[in-house]
């Protein structure tokens, strides 16, 4: 991966200077367990974007928009929505940076899920006459920025540059 974008999505960042954090920090973040993120990496649901494992005792590191998505699965899992339409749904999510993922809205009516870009199309998903839910990515990301921000130093983001290895940032 060469580059990647900043936390709010304002463009892309060398790979020299990617943030990326631990699995635990990730699990507090998200509100699942280690076994679950895990399980999650691998099966391919979401595999960290910034390093991935590399054997026993080696650390995932997950970028802030693996974060996000990581809470949106989880929010869909709360809500019922099978892990099966969850992987469909992450799929075509996987490609979009964090300026893009907050820009739409996830609707499930329980076993699909929509992605709404306009208050036209949330309006007419609720037409349908079933019960839908819905997630406003962009207030997830606000979430996770919040709850990020809050973790213990200990939880810090972990930078990582090309050659050296990682390196703790400061706040």
């Amino acid at each position: 991966m060469d580059a990647q974008s900043d936390a709010v999505g304002r463009g892309p960042v060398p790979a020299a200077q990617i943030r990326g954090w631990r699995g635990t920090a990730a699990c507090r973040v998200v509100g699942i367990t280690y076994r679950q993120l895990d399980y999650w990496a691998r099966t391919g649901l979401v595999e960290p974007s910034v390093r991935r494992a590399s054997g026993s005792g080696s650390n995932r590191l997950y970028s802030f928009r693996d974060i996000i998505v990581l809470k949106v699965i989880k929010r869909l899992l709360d809500a019922g929505v099978s892990l099966q339409n969850i992987r469909m749904a992450v799929e075509a999510l996987r490609c979009r940076g964090v300026k893009d993922l907050a820009e739409i809205t996830l609707m499930s009516d329980g076993s699909r899920v929509y992605e709404c870009r306009s208050a036209g199309e949330v309006i007419e998903l609720l037409r349908g006459g079933q019960g839908v839910f819905g997630i406003a990515v962009r207030s997830t990301v606000t979430e996770v920025m919040g709850r990020l921000s809050a973790l213990p130093g200990v939880e810090a983001p972990v930078q990582v540059r090309r050659g050296v290895g990682e390196v703790p940032t400061r706040r």
